[in-house]
């Protein structure tokens, strides 16, 4: 098969061009290929010519477009095919024997289509289009105008094999597709800089589609895992602005990063809601309207939303595109007087000079009173008598930025953080605002601007809590704390351990492992949540439940006993009992994986195998990455994996290998991946200290930024520990709430 990937800057490599987005032209291909092959281009056949074993294929000439949009495939294919309500035939080109594993996404496609013209109000600007699956594939997907190129396991869906989490990822990376094809195709950015355009609305609009079309998913709240690695990243001295001066092709690849999709799609947000979401759409439409077929820049954007809102957008969104970071607003109550301060929030505990205009939301009590207003300058205050007048004692609570629309993070003094703890016991707050309470609070932890001991009260706060959104931010907190405790305080980790489980555990007994009829679809996507998380915490009931089942399953790959949802847990609990003189489970799931022609179950084999505690064996996973038996696009499975005793093992594995890595992995999203996942686990300077010794002579610009971020964390990690070892009343808080009833 032959694939061309042409973003950022290489249809150079094909054809002579002026190859940067603002230079659009029409295109007129022409193909000469093997007689028996299928052949792509963006647009339909004109004509086929046959000759010999050779056939030449001519396309309709295209609209204006940049080059980077421009791809050709050819290859041994199926196809399936529907039209959209105005008769645009979409068709899912596989592999031979696959198509049926099309259906999803060529239904996700159809429906995103019709919604995008509405939404847009402009027709899909070409007479076809294509979607097709390709095996070997680095890119999770690319939008080329009219024929979107996928990994396999971004594409396809099959309800024997694929779980409930792949069957969402499809549907977001469709939609994020073919939002492109007018927000990037239709309207392109007018330099790399402007790059979050293109990808931030793309996000940000692919989550409205599936909100659309599938409204039992709660598309709206797990947007905030978007959030939560924006704010996560750009909390690092070491982050980058959203607009980025780019001066060379060189360059380009290392923008496409959180901050351009995450944190460019959560700003998006922060302003629909400040706007309203009519005012927005209609604002928007005008934006395509003005600039289709053409480049545009991010000041065009706001031009547009400022003349059709009245609304000084320019001057607030400036402050949040052209500056990294983000600010923490710190609340206290005065009085009747809520006193209200922001300043840049680090992760590292210092203060940036970041000045923000910030559109900040406030409820009293209950989400029938609340307030909007824009923080201007560095403090402000919230008059609160009338507001709050109806609440008090137990009842009172205060809580800023409702539903996480802004890119911000609050803290609370402790009366209203006490506040807020009692309203997530009785259930008084959004699922959204239930999330945001707990990122906050964590990530204001590692910055040493709160005690983990006040995390874990909070923690506690959930114990009862049944939903998947919220259950998926508590568990990532948990295992974070998790490995921080391991290292900060051996003596007590095993205690902090026990508690983290019994958080979960509640949870866990209601879904249990058996899938039950007419169960919602964030209910088996809960299961497999809390069973993973359990087995990472070492619970040994649901690791013995997990290998158990595993042996079932070796017998009969079908049995109802372990579908696709929990294959991921009961592979980790194999790999928690695998060691060097007891092999067996990484044998058997490496034959799995070799068996299996299924992308999605082969990555979950390989997210397994390095999660083993055994060094060697993670030594083993690794050396599987340069072999034929890994293709290069899905190594960072495998580092995504490594266990926290096996990092060690990895750090040397990677000096040892270090210039075959990069060889092998030129591309700068894959490289950064080697040096986060072997370098972000490590918590102590002098580590750090030992792996800027090692990449001194050996950084390149295509994963400088990552290395730089990576180090960071460890020193964050490092300032953090020392905070810990220091909390007096740690020890203490933990045996207390071991000891709670539940």
């Amino acid at each position: 098969m032959a694939v061309t990937q042409f973003e950022a800057a290489d249809a150079r490599r094909c054809f002579p061009c002026w190859d940067e987005p603002a230079f659009k032209a029409k295109f007129k291909i022409t193909l000469e290929v093997p007689a028996e092959l299928v052949a792509l281009s963006n647009m339909p056949v004109v004509k086929e010519t046959v000759c010999g074993p050779l056939k030449t294929v001519y396309y309709e000439e295209s609209p204006l477009m940049s080059t980077y949009l421009v791809a050709i495939v050819v290859g041994l294919f199926d196809y399936i095919e529907s039209s959209t309500l105005e008769g645009t035939k979409v068709r899912v080109y596989t592999q031979v024997g696959k198509t049926s594993q099309g259906k999803f996404a060529l239904d996700v496609g159809v429906k995103s289509l019709d919604l995008f013209k509405d939404y847009f109000a402009t027709p899909y600007p070409l007479p076809k289009l294509d979607m097709i699956a390709i095996p070997d594939f680095a890119a999770g997907a690319m939008e080329n105008y009219g024929l979107v190129t996928y990994r396999e396991s971004a594409l396809l869906y099959d309800e024997q094999l694929s779980s409930a989490s792949n069957k969402q990822q499809v549907a977001i990376t469709v939609a994020h597709e073919l939002a492109h094809q007018w927000f990037g195709n239709l309207v392109t950015m007018e330099w790399w800089t402007h790059l979050w355009l293109n990808e931030g609305f793309a996000s940000w609009v692919s989550y409205l589609a599936v909100e659309s079309i599938f409204p039992e998913w709660n598309n709206w709240t797990q947007f905030l895992d978007e959030t939560t690695s924006g704010l996560r990243l750009d909390a690092l001295a070491e982050s980058h602005p959203i607009e980025v001066d780019v001066n060379h092709a060189s360059e380009i690849d290392a923008i496409f990063d959180s901050i351009s999709y995450d944190k460019g799609a959560s700003v998006i947000r922060m302003l629909q809601s400040y706007l309203g979401a009519e005012r927005f759409q209609k604002a928007l439409a005008s934006y395509i309207k003005k600039y289709a077929y053409s480049n545009a820049k991010t000041e065009d954007l706001w031009a547009v939303l400022e003349e059709e809102t009245g609304e000084p957008v320019k001057d607030l969104m400036t402050t949040w595109t052209k500056q990294q970071g983000y600010p923490v607003i710190y609340a206290k109550l005065n009085g009747q007087d809520l006193e209200l301060e922001q300043a840049q929030f680090l992760s590292d505990g210092s203060s940036g000079p970041g000045m923000w205009i910030v559109p900040m939301t406030a409820c009293c009590g209950s989400y029938d009173l609340n307030k909007k207003f824009l923080l201007k300058g560095k403090t402000d205050t919230m008059h609160i008598k009338d507001f709050a007048a109806s609440q008090s004692g137990q009842n009172f609570w205060i809580k800023l930025n409702i539903d996480q629309n802004g890119f911000y993070r609050v803290k609370y003094d402790d009366e209203l953080a006490a506040g807020l703890e009692n309203a997530i016991k009785a259930k008084k707050l959004s699922l959204m605002d239930m999330i945001g309470i707990v990122e906050d609070s964590y990530a204001l932890s590692v910055a040493c601007k709160q005690t983990l001991t006040s995390l874990l009260r909070l923690l506690n706060a959930y114990r009862h809590e049944s939903d998947y959104t919220v259950l998926s931010h508590v568990t990532s907190v948990c295992l974070s704390v998790n490995k921080i405790s391991t290292d900060a305080n051996p003596d007590l980790s095993s205690d902090i351990k026990q508690l983290l489980i019994k958080l979960l555990l509640l949870a866990a007994k209601r879904v249990g492992w058996d899938p039950k009829d007419g169960e919602s679809h964030l209910d088996v996507m809960l299961r497999s949540l809390l069973l993973i998380a359990l087995v990472k915490l070492g619970h040994d009931e649901t690791i013995k439940e997990g290998i158990r089942r595993f042996h079932i399953f070796l017998e009969d790959r079908k049995t109802p006993l372990l579908p696709p949802d929990n294959r991921k847990a009961a592979y980790l609990a194999v790999m928690r009992t695998v060691s060097t003189s007891n092999r067996t489970g990484y044998d058997v799931l490496l034959k799995i994986y070799k068996e299996t022609s299924e992308a999605q179950e082969k990555s979950r084999i390989l997210g397994s195998l390095s999660s083993c505690p055994d060094k060697d064996i993670v030594v083993q996973a690794l050396n599987l990455m340069l072999t034929d038996e890994v293709r290069n696009q899905d190594a960072f499975y495998v580092l995504g994996g490594i266990s926290l005793e096996g990092r060690e093992a990895a750090w040397a594995w990677l000096k040892d290998n270090w210039d075959h890595v990069v060889k092998t992995w030129p591309s700068s999203s894959l490289i950064s991946d080697f040096v986060n996942s072997t370098v972000s686990p490590f918590t102590s300077e002098e580590k750090a200290a030992e792996v800027s010794e090692f990449f001194a002579t050996r950084v390149k610009p295509s994963f400088e930024r990552a290395l730089k971020q990576s180090l960071e964390r460890v020193r964050i990690s490092a300032r953090w520990i020392d905070s810990i070892k220091s909390e007096p009343s740690l020890a203490q808080t933990v045996q207390q709430l071991l000891l709670q009833e539940f």
